[in-house]
């Protein structure tokens, strides 16, 4: 586990989001400084929309940056499920490139996994920033208990994306999905978290504290990097 985890704390969502925005800002002008590009890829859910709405407005060449969805629903784009659909909403007109990883009208989502992995394979890599989220759970992108569960986090280590079927199926959006791998999160040049209520800090504490042995995906994803990882919390 990275000896470096560090907890930001904030007000309210407002100030969070702007924190946030501005790292993310950083770490892309950094990339692009570095090589010409940024390939980044940021978490779903309704936590980061107000990161997303600041990072917008920042003055930045946009048309170097490619942006993948941590994880996607298999459904239809423009599904208010799709987070790819929210990330196009904010970036495709300011020039970025949003990549859809799921093909649409796709039923297997064994095939969808294959297909996203190999998009992104096409992909300069490691990722230049993973933003994450977690959930009550403790599942982070969608790392969830279920069948696909072993493969998500102890797969081939050039696997970068599969599909999955969490068991139980969330209640607030039922669907298969298509995640990043643990080893395509872990390898981020750039691990962010933000989170927001005191129940997903608790998560996130007690799965530090249980270190490779945590049953909690974001647990596992925390013992798998050697990077520096900021953790970003705002009350609920």
């Amino acid at each position: 586990m990275s000896d470096e985890i560090e907890w930001w704390e904030y007000d309210d969502a407002a100030e969070m989001a702007a924190a946030v925005a501005g790292d993310i800002g950083f770490i892309i002008e950094s990339a692009i400084d570095a090589r010409g590009a940024a390939v980044i890829a940021l978490a779903g859910g309704k936590t980061p929309i107000p990161i997303y709405e600041k990072l917008s407005s920042a003055k930045l060449d946009w048309k170097r940056v490619t942006i993948v969805p941590g994880d996607e629903r298999i459904v239809p784009l423009g599904d208010p499920l799709s987070n790819v659909t929210v990330l196009a909403k904010f970036f495709l007109p300011k020039g970025a490139r949003v990549m859809p990883i799921v093909p649409n009208a796709i039923d297997d989502y064994k095939a969808a996994g294959r297909s996203a992995d190999a998009l992104m394979q096409d992909l300069h890599w490691p990722l230049d920033l993973c933003l994450l989220g977690v959930g009550n759970d403790g599942h982070t992108a969608s790392i969830f208990p279920g069948p696909d569960f072993e493969e998500a986090v102890n797969g081939p280590k050039d696997r970068r994306a599969l599909g999955v079927m969490p068991d139980p199926m969330p209640p607030e959006a039922p669907v298969r999905r298509v995640t990043l791998s643990l080893a395509a999160i872990t390898t981020a040049r750039a691990l962010l978290i933000a989170v927001r209520g005191d129940e997903k800090r608790a998560v996130i504490e007690t799965a530090i504290k249980q270190g490779r042995s945590s049953p909690y995906p974001i647990g596992l994803a925390l013992a798998g990097t050697e990077l520096p990882v900021d953790i970003h919390w705002a009350p609920a």
